[in-house]
């Protein structure tokens, strides 16, 4: 399944002028308005032989046909109906352009003879916040991505060690790690008919992924666990004998297509596509589900939407960092359609998918992380959920380390999706999960004394 763009619909089987289109009809008429002499011309040309056919028809010697008044005919579309950039114009329009730029109240640019006006979605406050906050010393990447549930970007933050120019919140270099057993979640649940509270096994370590962890063995050594406890402590034995035995080839290929991997993002900057490939090799499958290879990359943008798709009923949204965009005489060229139609999972799954990122907070590899949350103004409002996930690079001189996750504000409905992901190198400076925090504390902050005060 690819991202498809939303249709609107136009009057009759006529399609509307596109931006382009637009421009050429202005370019062919001298940049004005549109010749009102020679299209008043026309019109009276029009009625005149109307009137003479309607006469000659229907005159004094003739009685009109039986059957219902004809209808009034509907004003055509024009230049002026409705927005005229498409998505793709705004690639166009943006392209090469740094986030900085899209970062105010509003952004002025040309586009060929006229002067447009961006309004981008981005959280100045917030963006400024978590920028001023970046521990670049010992890290080679970070990226911190913040949306709202229904894809508007709220910030954009990140570092490049090697290119201080380069965005890496759009780049897909990073191993999605246990990251993916997201996916892999929402598929064994749809696909096998499983629950959070259903049971699993498996013998060895949590963290290791050997052939022999992958064999249906129950001895005394074998651990008793639930697919819940498992997604928390992000147990590779366990999502690997799912990838192995239930998903498989056909199903793995199937769900890491409804969560967006192998193909663009629909967004208005350019962003690499996340990969993941699925062989004919059942060990493979087994690396994929629980996330243990490195050949499986993503990109910060597109884990921040991974965390969209429980929080709205199963659905992946399509990103945007523009609210609108208007022309000369504050005409509305572009304003995005949050509504997407594109399904990962459905409902049910998703709210499964819900309980098992909450357990990875309540008692989980994020516990540490939030462990205070309880006795924190803000955080302890929240229903917090999410996903860490961690895997050195084929050197060894560099360790990826994630989380995405979310945070719903139950009294204000609001709620965001983060993505994080650091490149430690020698040393662990500020982690992942640290800046997700962050960004959850300080965004919910206000709300949250809003709230209290008129209560």
């Amino acid at each position: 399944m690819k991202f498809r763009r939303p249709h609107r619909p136009t009057a009759g089987n006529e399609r509307r002028p596109s931006w382009r289109d637009y421009q050429v009809q202005l370019k062919r008429r001298g940049g004005g308005p549109i010749c009102r002499p020679r299209l008043l011309k026309g019109a009276a040309a029009l009625i005149a032989v109307g009137m003479l056919m309607w006469f000659l028809l229907y005159g004094p010697t003739s009685s009109p046909p039986p059957g219902p008044s004809p209808k009034p005919a509907q004003a055509a579309v024009g230049p002026t109906a409705g927005p005229l950039l498409s998505k793709s114009d705004v690639q166009d329009l943006l392209a090469g352009r740094p986030v900085a730029d899209l970062i105010g109240t509003r952004t002025l640019v040309r586009w060929g003879e006229q002067k447009l006006v961006i309004e981008p979605s981005i959280d100045e406050a917030l963006q400024d916040y978590l920028t001023q906050r970046l521990y670049e010393r010992t890290s080679r990447y970070i990226a911190i991505v913040v949306m709202e549930a229904n894809g508007r970007i709220l910030a954009m933050v990140g570092f490049d060690k090697n290119d201080p120019d380069a965005n890496p919140c759009l780049s897909n270099r990073y191993p999605a790690a246990s990251v993916f057993k997201i996916v892999t979640a929402g598929a064994a649940i749809e696909h096998c008919h499983l629950s959070s509270g259903s049971p699993m096994t498996y013998n060895g370590a949590k963290h290791t992924l050997y052939k022999s962890q992958l064999k249906n063995i129950q001895n005394r050594y074998t651990h008793q666990t639930t697919l819940a406890a498992s997604f928390a402590q992000s147990v590779n034995p366990v999502f690997g004998k799912l990838g192995s035995f239930c998903l498989k080839q056909e199903a793995l290929a199937q769900y890491a297509d409804a969560f967006g991997f192998n193909h663009p993002i629909p967004f208005e900057l350019p962003v690499a596509p996340s990969r993941a490939t699925v062989t004919d090799d059942a060990y493979q499958w087994a690396e994929i589900a629980s996330g243990f290879n490195r050949q499986t990359i993503i990109s910060p943008l597109h884990g921040a939407l991974l965390a969209t798709v429980a929080l709205n009923g199963g659905r992946l949204v399509e990103p945007t960092i523009v609210d609108r965009i208007t022309g000369p005489g504050g005409q509305v060229l572009y304003r995005p359609d949050p509504v997407s139609d594109r399904r990962a999972v459905t409902a049910p799954t998703a709210k499964e998918m819900e309980r098992l990122m909450r357990e990875t907070i309540r008692r989980g590899t994020a516990r540490k992380l939030f462990r205070s949350r309880t006795k924190d103004r803000v955080l302890s409002q929240l229903e917090i959920g999410g996903k860490t996930g961690s895997i050195d690079n084929a050197g060894h001189d560099v360790r990826y380390d994630w989380f995405v996750g979310f945070a719903r504000y139950p009294r204000s409905k609001d709620a965001i999706a983060v993505a994080a992901v650091v490149a430690h190198e020698k040393y662990i400076g500020r982690r992942a999960g640290e800046y997700a925090r962050m960004a959850m504390t300080e965004y919910f902050r206000l709300r949250v004394a809003a709230q209290d005060k008129h209560s």
